[in-house]
């Protein structure tokens, strides 16, 4: 496939993950409030990062349905977004941090495939 169809998918395949990876940060979110009550540990960081990540990949996904011009720039934000939610995540143990640093991954490597071509 080659052209428009190719950048349609691109873009769909992108918004897919930004869907899911805004998912698995909110599931993250709520795991990460869960430990900090149950053993007392610091988890500002990676729940500011996650909140943070999840907005980037929602906004990324409304405006690249409308086909919006800055959807290259939010792309490539959120590819940065999602690497240091994935950075985060990847330092704790618990296995929400762990799916979520791997959603992430998947994520920024959909969003720089899509800014590619743009």
């Amino acid at each position: 496939m080659t052209g428009k169809g190719q950048a349609e998918d691109t873009c769909e395949t992108c918004s897919s993950e930004c869907g899911d990876c805004s998912s698995a940060c909110l599931a993250c979110v709520t795991a990460c409030l869960e430990e900090m009550q149950a053993d007392g540990k610091d988890r500002q960081k990676c729940i500011q990062l996650c909140l943070d990540c999840a907005d980037i990949c929602v906004a990324f996904s409304r405006i690249s349905a409308r086909k919006g011009p800055m959807s290259n720039v939010i792309a490539q934000a959120c590819a940065k977004a999602c690497d240091a939610c994935a950075k985060e995540c990847a330092r704790h143990d618990d296995a929400s941090c762990k799916a979520c640093a791997e959603e992430c991954r998947r994520c920024a490597k959909a969003c720089r495939a899509f800014a590619k071509q743009k």
